[in-house]
């Protein structure tokens, strides 16, 4: 099956590339950037020379939708709401890397990416691709969400307590850490050398764009409106996410009982590991994978549940998610392309 990455230039396109270029079933057609247009993509990534000689191309829809089954958009907020409706009219396949559809109110996207919102009937369209939870819908659909690399950590995390209903939706806190790599490879102060190294920053504290992506997915499960405290961090890494996540138990339960659950509930899917009592997952832990590890802790002396869930922001996160979702649109075992062991040390 041939296809197209939109916007070939990012983080999550290249590790989109990296993991295009290694699965049997697929092959890319071409690289659409538009800032880079008429550049070969070793160029830009040295990393890829004499693995992937493609130039990248400027934007024609109808010239390639006669090429392509299914195209992945890596692009900023703002720019797949209006490309992506043309490829559907086309016939072609859409997953969707940023945000522009996983939200289902176009006035709470508004507020939250302080953008214009895409229409509300290529919201409905849209299918949340969370492969653990969704993959019935995420197989009939045309346009694909990829989840945030934020909310794909706490809600892995979080949703088998909240679908069970051991867990009190309304007291949960998300502590949040994440390497540099996911903001982006454009320069910030933020992300300066200088400004991260030997250091760990709070930021968008209240106000960081997924807050309304995992508060609708909990209301969606739990059907109560939960707002989550959730905070989040930069730490001096390059890749990785800890979601380290508080609630309160709302009936006394072992740590043992829950992992019994978090086994039961994830033993059909593979990318989810679930740790041993008293083991703790780390970063360094599933790096360049598409695994998410999870541990747990029930505090008997407190009443309150810790889970620690850790993902590759640029993998499960999003490249290695949007792969997982492609596997699931067209019916094949969803470790296809995928099942690497992650890099270590």
């Amino acid at each position: 099956m041939k296809v197209a990455v939109i916007g070939g230039t990012g983080y999550g396109a290249i590790e989109l590339i990296r993991f295009i270029h290694n699965h049997p079933y697929v092959e890319l057609e071409t690289i659409i950037s538009h800032s880079q247009s008429g550049e070969t993509i070793d160029s830009v990534y040295p990393h890829v020379t004499d693995v992937i000689n493609q130039t990248m191309e400027s934007l024609n829809v109808k010239e390639l939708s006669s090429k392509i089954e299914l195209a992945f958009f890596a692009t900023p907020p703002g720019v797949s709401k209006k490309l992506a409706p043309e490829f559907l009219s086309h016939g072609i396949k859409c997953i969707d890397l940023s945000g522009d559809f996983r939200l289902k109110s176009p006035e709470v996207y508004e507020e939250w990416y302080q953008l214009p919102a895409a229409d509300q009937e290529q919201l409905n369209l849209a299918t949340y691709g969370l492969s653990e939870l969704y993959a019935n819908e995420v197989k009939d659909s045309s346009l694909v969400a990829n989840p945030g690399c934020y909310p794909t950590a706490t809600l892995l995390g979080l949703l088998p307590a909240v679908k069970q209903g051991i867990i009190d939706a309304k007291s949960i806190v998300i502590d949040a850490k994440s390497g540099v790599s996911g903001a982006g490879r454009s320069t910030s102060l933020n992300t300066h050398f200088a400004e991260m190294n030997d250091n760990l920053k709070a930021y968008k504290l209240g106000r960081h764009k997924h807050i309304p992506e995992i508060e609708q997915i909990i209301q969606t499960e739990s059907g109560l409106n939960a707002p989550v405290t959730f905070s989040t961090h930069l730490v001096p890494m390059t890749r990785g996410i800890m979601s380290t996540m508080y609630a309160n138990l709302i009936q006394e339960t072992t740590t043992q009982e829950i992992i019994d659950l978090y086994k039961e509930f994830y033993k059909d899917h593979p990318f989810v590991r679930i740790r041993p009592e008293g083991t703790f997952p780390a970063t360094k832990e599933v790096y360049g994978s598409n695994y998410c590890d999870i541990g747990f802790h029930a505090d008997q002396r407190t009443g309150k549940l810790t889970l620690v869930s850790v993902i590759d922001n640029l993998v499960k996160g999003a490249s290695g998610q949007a792969i997982q979702n492609m596997n699931i649109l067209n019916g094949w075992d969803v470790q296809t392309g995928l099942n690497h062991l992650p890099v270590y040390p």
